[in-house]
């Protein structure tokens, strides 16, 4: 079942101290940004609908010290399943009561989030100018 509106809502008045935050669609859950930034997600990974904070490397021990379970997913790749981790942790339980208790957990995911934007691209992409003119190679053997 496909996360709901009212508590993509609730979960944006709970970051609201991390700045204004808007709920969008995003693969049959949601994405939750402020600043144009995505701070945290919604999904159901099979135990109902979940908040999942922003994370990195420097805060996944302060996540998992807290009881935070990791975003994990299964996806079949050469028709082998591979699990998968994000950098997205589900929210602590006592967070998920009021903005106050929240709060400190808002701040990381946007530092996060902020410390994501600022880092190179992990990936290159290359270039080109489209000639408009699409050569294909001849076969060997070809007139």
């Amino acid at each position: 079942m496909a996360a709901n509106r009212e508590f993509a809502d609730y979960c944006c008045e709970l970051l609201s101290s991390a700045g204004p935050c808007v709920p969008k669609r995003m693969f049959g859950g949601w994405g939750i940004s402020t600043g144009g930034l995505t701070i945290g997600i919604i999904a159901d990974l099979g135990s109902g609908d979940k908040l999942w904070l922003k994370a990195d490397d420097a805060t996944r021990g302060v996540m998992e010290a807290a009881g935070c379970e990791r975003f994990t997913y299964t996806s079949t790749k050469n028709g082998e399943a591979v699990t998968r981790g994000m950098n997205y942790y589900s929210a602590p339980e006592d967070a998920m009561e009021a903005p106050h208790a929240m709060a400190p957990w808002a701040r990381i995911a946007l530092d996060c989030a902020l410390k994501a934007k600022a880092s190179p691209a992990k990936t290159t992409r290359i270039k080109s100018k489209p000639t408009g003119k699409t050569k294909m190679p001849k076969a060997s053997g070809a007139k």
